[in-house]
């Protein structure tokens, strides 16, 4: 089974208008609502795809009771902590220039944090733990540490999507795969990436401190996948890109979805890149058939490691 994890569920309110002015009344074309969060964009993509997950996290309130009807109604699991506080709104303005306002995340109580640990105990070895998305500066690093301490333990396979200090700190965690962009893989090594041949090169010490898969996104360029052994690089296919939001979390669905197929990983890359594709090419989250669509305009290929010191 997989499980994905979203820390700060939201409803994502998006508004689509041509022009946005401050300070006066503004009307738009059309809306929509949608459960926002990495994690739960991970189970509505392998739902989508055809593979089965439980969507954990923290829910409460009209909101939150929301989140869980739109999931429900999508055929995707939910096994939510209650926080009994309505879940954040999160308001989108498409417009000529897009604009974003986020609301807070709750406040989580040492109770509710031991019954996500609770749940994280009961996953059998061999089952995915995803946990994606910001993690509130509130919640202590070494909380999440001992949850990585459990997985590895328990031979769970982690997926790791976060970034900042959160993503640096867990690497000890021998996260089964990672998925920084090139900033953020940057971050960790606190420098630029440069090129590929940089981005392969910090990618390979990120393997060699545990990772088992480091697939760094290049947005339009495409992305590269390092583990232990080998880099493949692929690039993204051609398409008129929508929408940016949920792309990245479709690659890692896809990645995972190819897996639990019994794919080899050099496929289940490129499945993935055609699901963070077919993403970005629609208003929502992709389809199986968009995703399939795309497979034949991606080419997955050995990336030849340069041993260059920087």
């Amino acid at each position: 089974m997989i499980y994905t994890c979203t820390v700060s569920p939201s409803i994502d309110y998006t508004n689509y208008l041509p022009d946005f002015r401050t300070g006066g009344l503004n009307r738009s074309n059309k809306v929509h609502y949608y459960p926002g969060g990495k994690g739960i964009n991970v189970s509505r993509v392998l739902k989508r795809l055809g593979v089965d997950s439980i969507a954990y996290g923290f829910a409460g309130g009209f909101t939150g009771q929301f989140i869980q009807d739109f999931l429900a109604a999508e055929g995707v699991r939910t096994d939510f902590i209650d926080t009994g506080q309505i879940s954040r709104i999160n308001v989108k303005i498409k417009a000529a220039e897009e604009t974003e306002l986020n609301g807070p995340g709750p406040e989580l109580s040492a109770s509710h944090l031991q019954e996500l640990k609770e749940k994280v105990e009961r996953i059998k070895p061999g089952d995915w733990f995803v946990l994606s998305g910001s993690i509130p500066d509130s919640l202590p690093i070494s909380y999440f540490k001992s949850l990585g301490n459990i997985m590895q333990k328990q031979e769970i396979r982690f997926v790791l999507d976060t970034s900042g200090k959160a993503l640096k700190e867990l690497i000890d965690s021998r996260p089964f795969l990672i998925k920084p962009n090139m900033e953020e893989l940057g971050e960790l090594f606190q420098t630029t990436i440069k090129d590929k041949h940089h981005a392969a090169e910090c990618a390979f010490q990120l393997t060699a401190k545990g990772v088992a898969n480091v697939i760094v996104s290049m947005g339009a360029d495409g992305a590269m996948l390092v583990d232990r052994e080998a880099a493949y690089f692929a690039e993204a296919p051609t398409g008129k890109m929508v929408n940016t939001v949920g792309a990245g979390d479709s690659l890692v669905s896809g990645f995972i979805a190819a897996l639990s197929y019994g794919s080899s990983k050099e496929e289940a890359f490129r499945y993935g890149i055609a699901s963070g594709s077919a993403t970005a090419f629609s208003d929502d989250l992709c389809r199986k058939e968009d995703t399939e669509k795309l497979l034949d305009q991606i080419k997955v290929q050995p990336f030849k490691r340069l041993d260059v010191k920087r």
